[in-house]
């Protein structure tokens, strides 16, 4: 078999208008388009060993285990590649579940087509999946755990940050489509005329100085505290004389950040005694000269 093209497809498609995260990958059977899958002898033992969760893709068969009855009968390797394209990624912890392969005007040909949550990762299990099939033809063991593993380390290095993650799990939660525009954290809620970007909490309605103030968290603490909405009580903090008169005045636990860091960065929460309060001061000043010292409070 040869991959001729691997396309990442974002938004309505020629395959589905719901479905708008499809990976389409041109696939060459080369010599096994003269054999289905009921013509490789002991095939079917094969993959039910190696992917015995297949047995819940009901497939066109529409019952629990049809895959396997149309593996029985005899199926392309297109088919069988593309439902482990998809298991694959479902067992990496990515729950996906739509794919067609479709021949093309070419003999021997075929267009297949699944679904992805990561790109990278929906990329990585079209190659993976090939491979699998390959090894599953000739009867060599093969190691799906690292491909497993391999998967979960993409989507961990290009999953979103909390904030936007959040508003995504949100808007795919009452059936909003969302794509993800390049490799950072910029989004599209929706399409055409009705579409709304976002990247963490800043959306495309987002005016600039709304944006210079939410940077400034000394700041929006006073202008929160000015509309008489309650702040954590604190201080900004330059060294660790500072940090010590703060914390006599505040008391523990205590939260230290850069005054102007974002994600989190360099933020230690939670802090409880004065070795890591000089610690937690030494890592936010990696990120911002003044540190912003306050009073943790435990949520309800």
């Amino acid at each position: 078999m040869k991959i001729l093209k691997i396309q990442a497809l974002r938004g309505p498609n020629l395959w589905s208008i719901r479905r708008t995260k499809l990976i389409q990958m041109r696939l060459d059977l080369e010599e096994l388009e003269e054999r289905p899958t009921d013509k490789i002898e002991g095939f079917r033992e094969r993959i039910e060993s190696l992917l015995p969760s297949l047995i819940e893709h009901r497939c066109s068969e529409g019952c629990y285990g049809g895959f396997f009855q149309r593996v029985d009968r005899g199926t392309w390797m297109g088919h069988v590649i593309e439902h482990i394209a998809l298991e694959i990624q479902t067992l990496a912890g990515m729950d996906v579940g739509f794919g067609r392969t479709r021949e093309t005007k070419t003999p021997g040909v075929y267009n297949v087509v699944f679904n992805y949550l990561e790109e990278k990762v929906g990329v990585y299990a079209a190659k993976a999946a090939v491979r699998i099939a390959e090894a599953l033809i000739s009867g060599e063991d093969y190691d799906l755990s690292e491909d497993i593993q391999n998967m979960k380390e993409i989507r961990e290095d290009v999953r979103l940050g909390p904030s936007t993650g959040s508003i995504v799990e949100e808007a795919v939660s009452r059936g909003i489509p969302f794509l993800r525009l390049g490799r950072n954290s910029l989004i599209q809620l929706g399409a055409g005329v009705n579409q709304m970007r976002f990247q963490a909490t800043i959306t495309c309605k987002t005016s600039n100085i709304a944006v210079d103030i939410a940077c400034n968290k000394e700041q929006t603490k006073k202008m929160l505290d000015d509309a008489s909405i309650p702040v954590a009580k604190g201080d900004i903090c330059y060294d660790e004389e500072d940090l010590q008169e703060t914390i006599d005045e505040i008391g523990y636990p205590i939260v230290l950040k850069p005054l102007d860091g974002n994600h989190g960065k360099g933020a230690s929460i939670n802090v409880t005694n004065w070795e890591d309060a000089v610690k937690g001061l030494k890592h936010a000043k990696e990120y911002s000269r003044r540190v912003i010292v306050e009073k943790f409070i435990t949520g309800f």
